[in-house]
């Protein structure tokens, strides 16, 4: 796992303190959110039933393009297709669930794993679209995952949540009791701590 700049685990019970750490560790790793994470603090209050965790993000990068990740050619005279040269095969099945939608799997076809052939009447105006088409966002799918591993997290029965994503930032508070506004203001101002602090593992 990357090693994140802030690393804090808080609890009145000393066990807990590293199981939870451990938890975190093991879904950080096992989502790959790793890279994506640059700071973390989690605090865990048996007494009140209470789960809280601020994350501060380190940059995700922005939307990707089909033109970000493949080359787009339009082919007319007998062939009539867009042929896609990919160059980052990771994003490939994002792509290819766009084209589906599109385009319908039966107009789709990838004679290998660095080709994808778009069956078109018009290929000069879908390879334009095709270009500009968004593939990724990787702010989110990293929304998504941020939740999942909150959840994933949390103490089993604590199923009152709360959580915001903003910018680089991400809280979540969670208990078995009704929601306090006090706590998602501790939450708040745990962030702010995390933000102005320095390095702590």
């Amino acid at each position: 796992m990357e090693v994140l700049e802030t690393f804090i685990v808080e609890s009145a019970i000393d066990s807990e303190t590293a199981f939870y750490r451990q938890i975190i560790e093991d879904n950080l790793s096992s989502l790959r959110l790793g890279p994506a994470v640059g700071r973390i603090k989690v605090v865990l209050r048996p007494e009140d039933s209470l789960f809280q965790m601020v994350i501060i993000l380190r940059d995700v990068g922005s939307k990707l393009t089909t033109l970000d990740i493949a080359d787009v050619e339009a082919k007319a005279g007998t062939a009539h297709e867009v042929v896609i040269s990919i160059k980052k095969e990771r994003y490939l099945p994002d792509l290819l669930k766009k084209l589906w939608g599109r385009y319908g799997k039966g107009n789709i076809s990838q004679p290998d794993r660095w080709t994808v052939a778009v069956d078109s009447n018009r290929p000069l105006e879908e390879a334009e679209f095709i270009e500009k088409m968004i593939v990724a966002d990787p702010r989110h799918t990293l929304h998504e995952d941020l939740v999942d591993f909150a959840i994933r997290v949390t103490p089993e029965g604590f199923r009152v949540r709360y959580h915001l994503f903003k910018g680089n930032r991400f809280v979540f508070v969670a208990s078995e009791e009704a929601m306090k506004k006090e706590w998602i203001e501790e939450a708040g101002a745990m962030l702010e701590e995390l933000l102005a602090g320095g390095k702590t593992r």
